[in-house]
């Protein structure tokens, strides 16, 4: 494998979850595993390694063996990590939130087979359920994106979708995995928690 090839995995942990009452989002558990191993699985068997990007002071008791990168753009929001993310690792990443307990490695690995196939600067899934009609941050990055990020942030536009107009973006269709709005479901309120155990559950019995 060449250094061109290379592919960190990449667990965004931002946020403040305020609305759990500020106890970290990726340590509640989904179908009897913390969300955060949920999704490290599925980034490590679909990347070569794996990070946790997060600014929390505790992060790096959360996986004994991930390295925890701080963001390198403070209060630059989501895009700061998938920034910090491309920063540290020097290659391309796949980038997933901490907070997605249903997101499978087989959907990780076809964005990055996407991505390096087409030559993109990121391969990110369609999705209706994002107000984008895809999910930047779950997806691959090309090293190449890494200038048109940091332009984005010096001009203080820190929405991740504000990307699509920067980048030379790939589109993949995911809906051989599922339907996005479980696929992409995010863990933001005990409400969402219970949910999200409610889907565990239906997809277990399947």
């Amino acid at each position: 494998m060449t250094p061109r090839d290379a592919c960190t995995g990449a667990m965004l942990a931002g946020g403040e979850a305020s609305r759990m009452g500020g106890r970290p989002k990726g340590l509640e558990r989904v179908g009897g595993e913390r969300i955060l191993d949920r999704v490290a699985a599925a980034l490590r068997e679909a990347g070569d390694d794996l990070i946790l990007v997060s600014n929390h002071a505790e992060a790096s008791a959360w996986l004994g063996d991930v390295p925890v990168v701080r963001d390198r753009r403070a209060g630059a929001g989501a895009l700061a990590g998938v920034h910090t993310a491309l920063v540290h690792a020097g290659h391309a990443v796949l980038v997933a939130p901490w907070d997605a307990p249903f997101v499978p490695a087989p959907l990780l690995r076809a964005l990055r087979d996407a991505g390096e196939l087409e030559g993109a600067d990121a391969a990110v899934p369609v999705s209706a359920a994002s107000p984008w009609g895809f999910e930047p941050l779950c997806a691959w990055y090309a090293h190449t994106a890494l200038p048109a990020i940091e332009a984005q942030l010096d001009s203080g536009e820190f929405s991740v979708g504000g990307l699509e107009r920067r980048v030379r973006m790939l589109l993949v269709d995911v809906s051989a995995w599922g339907d996005p709005a479980v696929l992409f479901f995010n863990v933001n309120t005990p409400a969402d928690l219970e949910r999200a155990a409610q889907l565990a559950s239906a997809r277990a019995s399947r």
